[in-house]
């Protein structure tokens, strides 16, 4: 197979908060208007921004991480997305250089050019020199430009791009504005869903922002990047006929599409259900619970008493439960919400679940399953109090500290952990076939070896 080739952009930036999905989000607007097919993905494990981000590019954004999902696997999704876009755009996570591997680690395995995005509010000359130091810090990455957030005028702007190199053109500035800014809470950005007609707003006046800039003719001159094809193993067709029952509402919304495009793959039928409002599960031979925002609709959750009782039932059926985080928190027997009001929740395992403020935990670990070894990460704002004793924990990617409990009573598996199914098709398959083996702690070493 032939190369693809695409034009590729990263967005990056000094540190968590600079605005950067803002950008991309504008950008991908700005271009999807124009007619042009703008594939978008997002660094590291997240959930919520690729909820944002699908709504304003029109087409599923997916992680990249070179240890979470593996080089091979980052390498065959942006091959597969440079057969089809019109332009490529990564959004980094945290800081240019922050993990281990960093969004430049994964810029520069495959070439492709970053862009600084920084929130200018408090700075002028000096947003210039961290640009440049930033852009300076490695010779094998490429800082193709500046983008300025929060921009407070003109004169602003003029101050900056004086300062900037004349290798680091500002090519963009997007006005201090809250009507542009994207909603958060806790755990981060608000999920699409729920603010659906508000995030069209901003997207729509973000890209205004952009185009009063003329980026567009600097996005159309890129030049292209080439993505070479990598050879994976056919996913093995491990769930054939196995139906699984997955929660997906408002409380439970943390779902990779690749966890879900891998079921497929390997002749599973997922069907979706809401423990918020239905009265039962779907026929179904397994269960995932996903994580989410159960704190936020505990009170609901607790007043389906149907629901509940459906969940008491499949368990007793001796049936495979996955339960990630929120849906970890919802197999609890209580759950205390962001006002310390407790609620009765399906009750499948010992325990107490309760928010602790902006206190938490989060990082990338492996998830030493009987089925084998799967990678991972955490991010929660509660804590669990009077489990049971856990079958394992997390093995933390750089710390020798523990990581999060894992918990199996009966078929259920319950952890803080979200899994990234890709890492090892055959521990999934097994986990929702209910297949057990020799416990293995020794986590892959290269991530994901399967198709993206």
């Amino acid at each position: 197979m032939n190369a693809a080739f695409c034009p590729a952009l990263f967005l990056t930036a000094p540190a968590s908060g600079q605005g950067k999905t803002t950008l991309t989000a504008a950008l991908s607007r700005l271009l999807q208007r124009r007619g042009k097919d703008v594939r978008v993905f997002k660094t590291g494990p997240d959930y919520l921004d690729p909820q944002i981000l699908s709504q304003a590019s029109g087409n599923s954004v997916e992680p990249l991480d070179l240890w979470m999902a593996g080089e091979k696997y980052c390498q065959q999704a942006l091959y597969k997305a440079a057969q089809q876009a019109d332009l490529i755009i990564i959004e980094g996570a945290m800081g240019m250089f922050d993990g281990e591997p960093s969004s430049a680690d994964l810029a520069a395995r495959f070439n492709i050019p970053m862009v600084i995005v920084m929130d200018v509010k408090g700075a002028a000359q000096t947003a210039a020199v961290i640009a440049a130091g930033l852009a300076n810090f490695r010779d094998d990455i490429c800082v193709a430009g500046l983008i300025a957030n929060n921009c407070g005028s003109q004169r602003h702007r003029q101050l900056i791009e004086e300062a900037l190199p004349a290798t680091i053109p500002l090519l963009a500035t997007l006005k201090r504005s809250p009507e542009l800014s994207l909603p958060e809470r806790h755990l981060g950005l608000v999920q699409a869903a729920e603010v659906a007609d508000d995030l069209e707003r901003r997207f729509e006046a973000a890209a205004d922002c952009l185009e009063q800039c003329a980026v567009i003719s600097w996005l159309e001159s890129l030049p292209a990047v080439g993505f070479e094809p990598v050879s994976l193993p056919p996913v093995p067709p491990l769930l054939q006929n196995k139906r699984i029952a997955v929660a997906r509402d408002a409380a439970f919304s943390f779902i990779y599409a690749a966890n879900l495009k891998l079921l497929q793959a390997m002749g599973a039928e997922p069907v979706f259900f809401s423990p918020l409002r239905d009265k039962r599960i779907p026929e179904a031979d397994a269960l995932w619970l996903p994580g989410g925002y159960p704190e936020l609709h505990a009170k609901r959750l607790s007043e389906n008493k149907a629901m509940l009782q459906a969940m008491q039932q499949f368990y007793s059926e001796q049936k495979p439960i996955l339960a990630e985080c929120g849906g970890f928190l919802y197999c609890l027997e209580t759950l205390s919400d962001l006002q310390d009001k407790r609620y009765p929740m399906a009750a499948l395992i010992p325990g107490d679940g309760a928010m602790r403020g902006k206190r938490g935990c989060q990082g990338m670990q492996a998830a030493p399953l009987p089925e084998g070894t799967l990678r991972a990460h955490a991010h929660h704002r509660s804590r669990a109090a009077g489990t049971p004793e856990p079958m394992a924990y997390g093995v933390r990617q750089r710390h020798p500290a523990p990581g999060e409990a894992i918990f199996r009573r009966g078929r259920l598996t319950a952890s803080y952990l979200h899994l990234f199914f890709p890492s090892n098709p055959q521990a999934i398959a097994a986990l929702f076939n209910a297949q057990t083996a020799t416990i293995n702690t020794t986590a892959p070493s290269e991530g994901a070896d399967y198709p993206a």
